[in-house]
């Protein structure tokens, strides 16, 4: 296994010069584009890594999937998709266009920024930082990791150049989707967004999707129903703009982020967790794609 990814991240490395590290958020543009690495953990938690796995990098979107999780465990299915859709938006992730023109007014679906805010909103908390605390807890049970945290460079980075995300959100309390203190929710998904992990922590979370919810001596942390609804999620809305490509050509379960970060579930076989920087233009690690898409094809992962 690790001969073949070593063999995969040589011949996609090349990709990584049609690419760009994000810069919309200062800290950001502080990635070294050429990192690329990737850790594969098995359903007996055997794991493999090749490259850059020990580089630190925030999760970014890759929160949002986790985040729905503790929401609809917090909130239930009733009052999550009251308040937010399930369909693909066509759109890039930031887009505040369709929350204005759709009626009902409510984000399509929890990949995208308005749709995160709002399973933000419906963790449980009487503040900012309660509901952190208990998605923080989630992440460090999934990944097997204590010692997650927040980038806190990051998250200052995310809260002074958010002007978008503001906008959107104030629309939403504007319509009804958003309840409660704006900027404490906000702040809170600011936070979310700057959650600190490595290509193993990020597989070890994919891994427990990968077994319905389950660690691996068999203690269940996401019920089996939720893990269903998170993971389809991340086929129809997981790649941002590029999913239905993304489906066709790897074939499995994934969510991306602007940090490089790409988080992939096999079913019942592996959690696979990929880092590269260099973006292409729609907001996926470039050469991370590449290496997801080669690596289905080599191990027949598609689950379609």
């Amino acid at each position: 296994m690790k001969e073949m990814l070593q063999k995969i991240l040589a011949q996609n490395r090349c990709w990584i010069k049609y690419g760009k590290v994000a810069n919309y958020i200062p800290a950001l543009a502080k990635a070294e584009p050429k990192h690329l690495g990737i850790s594969i953990m098995n359903i007996k938690g055997q794991a493999v890594t090749v490259g850059d796995c020990c580089v630190k990098f925030t999760m970014q979107s890759i929160s949002k999937p986790l985040a729905l999780i503790q929401a609809l465990l917090d909130s239930g299915p009733v009052e999550v998709f009251r308040k937010v859709g399930m369909e693909p938006t066509g759109d890039p992730f930031n887009s505040i266009v369709k929350l204005e023109t759709l009626k009902p007014s409510k984000p399509l679906n929890p990949m995208i920024n308005a749709g995160a805010i709002t399973t933000t909103s419906l963790i449980k908390g009487k503040d900012s930082i309660e509901r952190i605390e208990r998605l923080l807890k989630l992440v460090r049970t999934m990944a097997g990791n204590k010692n997650i945290g927040i980038n806190r460079e990051m998250y200052m980075s995310e809260k002074e150049t958010a002007d978008r995300n503001r906008a959107m959100a104030y629309f939403m309390r504007d319509t009804g989707v958003l309840e409660g203190d704006v900027e404490e929710v906000l702040d809170a998904y600011f936070m979310q967004c700057a959650i600190e992990v490595s290509c193993s922590d990020i597989a070890a979370i994919a891994l427990c999707l990968a077994n319905r919810g389950l660690t691996i001596d068999g203690r269940e942390i996401v019920p089996g129903d939720i893990v269903r609804v998170v993971t389809t999620f991340m086929v129809t809305c997981g790649m941002y703009n590029a999913s239905g490509e993304f489906a066709i050509k790897a074939g499995i379960p994934a969510k991306s982020g602007v940090s490089g970060g790409i988080m992939a579930v096999v079913p019942g076989k592996m959690g696979i967790g990929v880092y590269s920087p260099a973006l292409d233009e729609r907001g996926n690690s470039i050469a991370g794609v590449h290496v997801l898409e080669d690596l289905s094809a080599w191990l027949d992962l598609s689950i379609f």
